[in-house]
């Protein structure tokens, strides 16, 4: 998927000046294998929207989405595996937390003057809240699916699409693993198209109820 390699390589290129060496190509490590969904997402919703945009900014929203992705999900792997419980050193996994520490914040800095920066500063608190609690098993990717939608379709300076929070849910619970681009529902882009269409000047959307239609 054309965007697939879009999404990455912008990813990678916003990594470049990280240093240690050792930090950067771990992170890389990371992105190489990833499947870089959130990314993707947001770069379908903002071709989704039609709308005249700068590619560089485009491809800087679609980074910053990914990279708290990435740095979330790193973090939730390493407070269920506790690495830390091994004998040490714990060199490997010392890089492990400060590299999720260092896409998240990249990340923020990313979104930080767009759109979708109020939507991220709660993507992370809501992650932290379902950590703490030791729930929201998938929470992560709807709302972070979400945020996705949310910097997609906002590119072009518009507001939210009504509906978001609920088709990010849906999206969460098809795209199963989370692990390949390919995993995209095949009419991702028409559903992106229908909800661009409808607009809202909320900032925030409620989750959907399971009654609801």
């Amino acid at each position: 998927m054309e965007e697939a390699v879009r999404a990455r390589g912008a990813a990678r290129e916003a990594i470049e000046d990280i240093t240690p060496a050792r930090l950067r190509k771990y992170i890389d490590g990371l992105l190489e294998s990833s499947g870089i969904i959130p990314g993707v997402l947001t770069l379908l919703s903002v071709r989704a929207d039609d709308g005249d945009v700068n590619a560089s900014e485009v491809e800087r929203r679609a980074t910053g989405v990914q990279l708290i992705y990435e740095g979330l999900r790193l973090t939730r792997r390493l407070a269920h595996d506790e690495p830390w419980d091994a004998e040490p050193p714990h060199t490997e996994s010392n890089i492990a937390v400060l590299a999720a520490d260092v896409m998240v914040s990249r990340g923020f800095s990313l979104l930080a003057r767009t759109e979708a920066a109020e939507t991220a500063v709660r993507t992370v608190k809501s992650f932290g809240r379902d950590q703490t609690a030791g729930s929201g098993d998938g929470a992560l990717e709807i709302d972070v699916f979400e945020l996705a939608i949310v910097a997609g379709t906002t590119a072009t300076g518009g507001d939210r699409p009504a509906g978001t929070r609920r088709y990010a849910e849906q999206l969460a619970t098809t795209v199963a693993e989370h692990e390949s681009s390919s995993n995209l529902p095949d009419d991702t882009v028409d559903r992106l198209t229908k909800l661009s269409g409808r607009r809202t000047s909320h900032v925030d959307e409620p989750p959907s109820s399971t009654t609801d239609p």
